[in-house]
């Protein structure tokens, strides 16, 4: 099997969680934070939405350096934005996974800011630890968000306290 192969079944299921997440972020509190060196709700959403986008970047490019990047965050007002936002994400990656050739997995990706060398790593590592893991850890915070806005959570893995299985 192709490496992209596992990559793109692993997004494909993960997107579609993700999803059911991200359709019930309420935009009556997207200015809402638990703590004050927190996100806001919807900055916490709309990293959450665009992650799958760094698919793309890792995979279509050698290096991301801070010094000539200028991120611009997107703008976000309404849920249906969040799940655009995401769906495009997504679209994108799928693409770039479907296109490398398992060469490509084994270069090099670096992180600098100029001069200064975060790390250079195979971009299957990358991948994994910058971009998947990553997903993973901030919808996890994204779940405690909407549990303590009072919002019923969909299952992940599997059902939540909020669902009925039977």
């Amino acid at each position: 099997m192709p490496i992209y192969e596992s990559f793109l079944m692993e997004l494909n299921e993960e997107a579609k969680a993700t999803r059911k997440l991200l359709e019930r972020v309420p935009e009556k509190s997207f200015d809402w934070k638990p703590h004050e060196k927190s996100f806001t709700l919807i900055r916490l959403a709309s990293h959450v939405a665009e992650l799958p986008g760094w698919i793309s970047f890792i995979l279509d490019s050698d290096e991301l350096d801070f010094g000539k990047y200028n991120y611009i965050p997107p703008e976000i007002f309404k849920t249906s934005d969040l799940i655009k936002l995401h769906d495009e994400c997504v679209a994108k990656a799928i693409k770039s996974l479907e296109s490398a050739n398992d060469e490509e997995f084994s270069k090099n990706w670096t992180m600098r800011n100029n001069e200064i060398v975060y790390f250079s790593r195979p971009k299957i590592t990358v991948l994994r630890d910058f971009s998947y893991n990553h997903l993973y850890h901030h919808r996890g915070q994204l779940t405690v968000y909407l549990r303590l806005l009072d919002v019923p959570l969909p299952g992940v893995y599997g059902p939540t306290a909020d669902e009925k299985i039977m």
